[in-house]
């Protein structure tokens, strides 16, 4: 078997710490946007599903152009 690469002298927090970090400094921000999605009535929802889907779509089509333009 392999041996591990880790590196034993390695200082600092692990990734798996610093992702709890992040969560946790995260998640006021997300809860207060989550609740202001919530209080929104249903047309300005679905307005904004439809600019997040018309942007993807912009995306998309602007890919394929790059890919094709590479001769992909």
């Amino acid at each position: 078997m392999a041996k591990s690469k880790r590196n034993p002298q390695r200082v600092g927090p692990s990734r798996g710490s610093k992702a709890v970090t992040n969560v946790r400094r995260l998640w006021p921000y997300l809860l207060m946007a989550w609740e202001r999605w919530q209080a929104l009535p249903p047309e300005k929802k679905e307005q904004y599903k439809r600019q997040a889907r018309e942007a993807a779509e912009r995306g998309r089509k602007a890919l394929d152009q790059q890919r094709r333009k590479r001769g992909r």
